[in-house]
C-alpha cells in the first residue's frame, strides 16, 4: 500500500493543502499576523509549532484510553503546555534576541486552535502513528503559508531574506513599509486565502 493511501499519509497530505489550517480552516491567525515580518522569526515559530503539534498528538493518542472524558481537555492542554515549555526554553537559550520578539507568541502555542483541534478531532480517536503524522501535517500546512508570507513581507519591506540583503536592494528596490506593519500581514493573508481556496475549489469542481 502506498504511503498516501494509509491513514497517516492521508492525514498528513490533507492538512498540507486541501484542509490547510490557515487558508481553509482560518486557524492560528494570531501568530500568522504577528511573526511573519521576518523569515527567521517565522521559521523558529513554525518549527516550534510542528514539534508541539506532532508530539502532542502522539502523546494524546497513546494516552487516549486512559484519560477520563470529563477532564480530557484539561489533560490535553497540560500535555501541549509541556512541549511548549521545551520549545520556549530552547528558543530563549539559543536565540535570545529573537525570543524577545516572538516569546509571547510562543507561549500562545498552548492555546493554538490548530493543535487543540487536531488533538480533539483526531489524536483522541486514532492510533499513535496516524496521530503523529496528522499533527506534523497540520504544523507543516501552517508553516508553508507562514513561510511564504514571511518571504514576501521581508523581501518587500526590508529588501532582505534571513537578514541578508537581496541583490536588487541597492539597484531599484523601494521599501514597502506597509509590508512590515500589521496591514501588510492582513493583505498577504487575504491574498493567500483567496488564491488557495480558489485553487482547491476549482480542483474539487474539476474532480466532480
Amino acid at each position: 500500500m502506498a504511503f498516501k493511501d494509509t491513514a497517516g499519509g492521508k492525514a498528513l497530505i490533507k492538512n498540507l493543502w486541501s484542509d490547510n489550517p490557515v487558508f481553509r480552516q482560518v486557524l492560528g491567525i494570531c501568530s500568522t499576523l504577528a511573526v511573519t515580518n521576518l523569515l527567521k522569526n517565522t521559521l523558529l515559530m513554525c518549527g516550534g509549532l510542528v514539534f508541539t503539534a506532532g508530539l502532542s498528538s502522539l502523546t494524546i493518542s497513546l494516552l487516549r484510553n486512559y484519560i477520563p472524558k470529563q477532564v480530557r481537555m484539561m489533560v490535553q492542554v497540560l500535555i501541549i503546555a509541556a512541549y511548549v515549555i521545551i520549545v520556549n526554553i530552547f528558543i530563549r537559550a539559543r536565540f535570545p534576541d529573537i525570543h524577545k520578539t516572538i516569546g509571547p507568541y510562543v507561549g500562545l502555542i498552548i492555546t493554538n486552535c490548530i493543535i487543540m483541534g487536531r488533538a480533539e478531532a483526531f489524536a483522541s480517536k486514532n492510533p499513535a502513528w496516524p496521530s503523529l503524522l496528522d499533527g506534523i501535517g497540520a504544523g507543516l500546512g501552517y508553516s508553508l503559508i507562514l513561510v511564504f508570507i514571511a518571504i514576501v513581507r521581508e523581501a518587500l519591506g526590508f529588501g532582505t531574506l534571513m537578514g541578508f540583503a537581496l541583490p536588487f536592494r541597492d539597484i531599484w528596490w523601494y521599501q514597502w513599509t506597509i509590508m512590515v506593519m500589521p496591514p501588510g500581514a492582513f493583505f498577504m493573508l487575504a491574498l493567500v486565502a483567496w488564491f488557495g481556496n480558489a485553487y482547491v475549489l476549482k480542483k474539487e469542481g474539476g474532480a466532480k
